[in-house]
């Protein structure tokens, strides 16, 4: 049995580190991708993950596979295809931390996964099944994200979801809106940032946001508020859960890391999502401020995501 199975983008995020002698911009190779970023957070909290995705037969993918084979996770579902390139990103980080991105993705490997390629057993036997909405850009990965979601409901998978909005990997925000929000009455457990409320919502506000997606079906959602912490909400109430003060270094896979904390949480409860009560929803939040706080000490996102000791060690002081 898997703890969590993901499905997605695994790629490679150029980020800038300094310059050459020569003056020239200097870009570190760090491995990312949300979902990958979600399974390696939880295998460092101590739990069984799989991955199910596409990367090329180049040096890209060679490596991201090493990558989340020593973080242990399951890569049995992730397919290398030498018709595509692995997906780049390249990453320029303001002096807050705060980053913009530039894709290498016309097409790139991520977005060619298929419903065929699918490992239908890892999917049926996992705990939860996560998706993001970056394979909900382009076919066939499109369809073969809705289809993985229908093998994990009929299976009886507690299903996860976190949109990732990147403007321009998509023709254009309303495009954006309509396929991110698509798939929003079938999960059980969501997260959003505080900047995706009205893209995903119609609405800016965060608490107003989280109750308009519990209409819609998830059990608990989760928003996201930079620094400050983060909102939950369930069936009996909502409640802000502030976060851990930490000196910013690289914000890549802070979103992320929230997840795998907030997932690992939930699984070590025990509970069905319908069972979630509001201080379990907040325990769970605090475990993901946690893995966060520790997560944006260090650059990169898979490089940066912290020991199941660190965090507890946060979480007593």
């Amino acid at each position: 049995m898997v703890d969590v199975t993901a499905l997605g983008e695994v790629l490679i995020d150029f980020t800038e580190a300094g310059t050459s002698e020569n003056g020239m911009s200097l870009f570190e190779r760090n491995p990312g991708g949300a979902p990958a970023n979600v399974l390696v957070a939880l295998e460092h909290l101590g739990h069984a993950t799989a991955f199910l995705g596409k990367v090329g037969a180049d040096m890209h993918g060679d490596f991201l596979r090493d990558v989340l084979e020593s973080e242990g996770i399951d890569c049995s579902g992730l397919i290398r295809d030498p018709a595509f390139f692995t997906t780049l990103a390249f990453v320029a980080l303001a002096p807050t931390g705060e980053r913009a991105f530039s894709f290498a993705r016309k097409p790139g490997a991520d977005t060619q996964l298929a419903p065929a390629d699918l490992a239908c057993d890892t999917i049926e036997s996992s705990r939860v099944f996560h998706v993001g909405s970056l394979s909900l850009t382009d076919e066939p990965a499109r369809s073969a994200t809705l289809c993985a979601i229908k093998i994990a409901r009929e299976a009886g998978c507690v299903l996860s979801y976190d949109p990732n909005y990147r403007a321009n990997l998509w023709p254009s925000a309303e495009a954006a809106s309509i396929q991110m929000r698509s798939i929003v009455t079938d999960m059980d457990l969501m997260k959003i940032s505080d900047e995706e409320c009205e893209l995903m919502t119609g609405h800016a506000d965060p608490a107003e946001a989280a109750s308009a997606l519990l209409a819609q079906g998830p059990k608990i959602v989760a928003v996201t508020l930079g620094g400050s912490g983060a909102l939950v909400a369930c069936a009996d109430g909502m409640r802000e859960v502030p976060g851990f003060p930490a000196d910013v270094v690289d914000t890549t896979g802070a979103g992320d890391s929230f997840w795998g904390g907030f997932l690992a949480a939930f699984v070590e409860s025990g509970l069905a999502p319908e069972k979630v009560r509001i201080d379990d929803a907040a325990g769970f939040a605090r475990m993901g401020n946690a893995v966060a706080s520790l997560c944006v000490r260090g650059r990169g996102g898979i490089p940066s995501m912290p020991s199941r000791e660190a965090v507890m060690e946060l979480l007593k002081a």
